[in-house]
């Protein structure tokens, strides 16, 4: 037998707290509301300008390290398996 995953609604079931692991419903709405109202604010050329002023800076070699780190994925060894004894 196979179900259909349901989507977690918090609005409707009050509970904010559920695990819902990575790829959430509710991260992802969270995500495109903030990413629609950043869009909305029409602020857009300017943080452009201050990412490229920043890349461009004393900073830079702090923000490549960083998007190193990310790249490299799971920093905190959350997905490893454990060591077979």
């Amino acid at each position: 037998m196979t179900t259909k995953p349901v989507p977690n609604d918090d609005t409707k079931s009050g509970d904010k707290d559920r695990l819902e692991g990575e790829g959430s419903y509710s991260g992802t709405r969270a995500y495109n509301k903030a990413t629609k109202d950043f869009i909305a604010t029409g602020k857009i050329d300017k943080a452009a300008h201050d990412a490229r002023r920043a890349l461009d800076s004393d900073e830079a070699s702090d923000l490549a390290a960083a998007e190193a780190k990310g790249k490299a994925g799971d920093p905190r060894g959350i997905d490893r398996k454990p060591a077979k004894k």
